[in-house]
């Protein structure tokens, strides 16, 4: 009851920071000015945005969810040493998280070209910002999925490692899973 009363308190909180106090104030955001500064950035920095978005965020949760597998890996090994070179292939799979980052961002930046604007408006063609915005949002749709499959394959990995050493059955199984 508390929390759905906190998720009423804070959606009407943020209604109140964006659209302002009453009907006669103005409100806090200004959606023209932010529209018009939107509209005379390049789609080209969007784009590249969205390409340094996928490979970075891939590589961070591929790092992550190495340093997840690896601590269990190690930790585990301590007692049971067998588990080492049997467990590598969780770490490995990690890493393949970031090479499905980067091949895409391989793909999206092939897509780039730089568009100059209209020499009379100064404003860049919709088709133009369609194509920075989408690249934008591949790349970070891309890397914040990257983010959230590295931390699973490692926690997934982790617990392949710890139950492999209580258990040596339980290896290929759990392998399955991952």
């Amino acid at each position: 009851a508390i929390a759905g009363y906190m998720s009423v308190i804070t959606v009407v909180g943020i209604s109140l920071f964006v659209y302002g106090v009453s009907s006669t104030s103005s409100a806090l955001i200004d959606w023209h000015y932010l529209y018009n500064i939107f509209e005379k950035i390049d789609p080209y920095m969007f784009a590249s945005l969205g390409v340094a978005m996928a490979i970075g965020l891939s590589t961070l949760g591929a790092a992550w969810g190495i340093f997840v597998t690896g601590v269990s890996l190690v930790g585990a090994a301590v007692k049971v040493p067998r588990i080492t070179s049997k467990n590598l292939v969780s770490v490995i799979f990690c890493e393949a998280v970031a090479i499905y980052g980067v091949v895409v961002a391989i793909l999206l930046a092939t897509k780039m070209e730089v568009v100059p604007p209209d020499p009379v408006t100064g404003e860049y063609s919709d088709r133009a910002k369609y194509a920075g915005y989408a690249i934008f949002a591949s790349g970070v749709t891309v890397g914040f999925t990257n983010l959230v499959c590295g931390v699973c394959v490692g926690i997934v990995g982790s617990s392949c490692a710890l139950s492999d050493a209580q258990d040596s059955t339980l290896f290929v199984k759990i392998l399955v899973i991952e």
